[in-house]
C-alpha cells in the first residue's frame, strides 16, 4: 500500500509491504496487466491500493483480484468507472504452468507485491509465497531491531 505518492523519478506505483510481512517469497514473475484507459490515468497520478489483492488462477488464466484504483475525479463520463474490478495478468505459458502447479500444492499462494512503470507499460510484480508462522515474523521482528541496533553503535563509535 502506497500512502505517499512516489518520488517525480521513481518507477514505484504501489508496494505491497504486509506481503513481505505475512509471507515468505519463493519465486517472482513479472506480469503486464490488461487496463482501461482512466485505470492508467489514475495510476500515473499515483493513486492505487495493493494491499488486499490477490491473483487468481482459473482455465489456464491469471487474474488480479482486489486492487482499488479510485477514478480520477476528470475521468471520461461516458464510462462507468469500478475500481475494483477483475483485471488480466500477462504472463508466458511457461510462467502460468509454473504458478499453476505450484499453488495446487499445499500452502502456496500467490499474491501481487508492487506495480511499477517499465517504459510507458505497467507492470505487476507478482511472487509465489507460503505463509508465515507467528514464530517466523516474530524471529523477523527481532533480526530487524538487531539490525538496527548494530548500526547505531557502528554509527555513534564512527563520530
Amino acid at each position: 500500500m502506497s500512502k505517499k505518492k512516489p518520488a517525480p523519478g521513481s518507477n514505484t506505483i504501489a508496494l505491497n509491504r504486509k506481503a513481505r510481512h505475512e509471507y515468505e517469497i519463493d519465486t517472482k514473475f513479472e506480469a503486464g496487466i490488461m487496463l482501461m484507459g482512466w485505470e492508467v490515468k489514475s495510476l500515473r497520478a499515483g493513486k492505487c491500493q495493493i494491499t488486499d489483492a490477490y491473483v487468481l488462477l482459473k482455465n489456464g488464466e491469471a487474474w488480479l483480484l482486489g486492487l482499488h484504483v479510485p477514478p480520477l475525479p476528470t475521468a471520461s463520463t461516458h464510462v462507468v468507472p469500478d475500481p475494483t474490478r477483475t483485471r488480466k495478468l500477462l504472463l508466458h505459458q511457461k510462467e502460468l504452468a509454473t504458478l499453476i502447479g505450484k499453488t495446487q500444492q499445499a500452502g502456496h499462494t500467490c499474491i501481487p507485491l508492487a506495480l511499477y512503470w517499465k517504459h510507458n507499460l505497467v507492470k505487476c510484480e507478482i511472487a509465489l509465497v507460503r505463509g508465515k508462522k507467528l514464530y517466523d515474523k516474530r524471529a523477523d521482528e527481532k533480526e530487524k531491531d538487531w539490525n538496527r541496533q548494530k548500526q547505531r553503535v557502528l554509527r555513534e563509535n564512527t563520530r
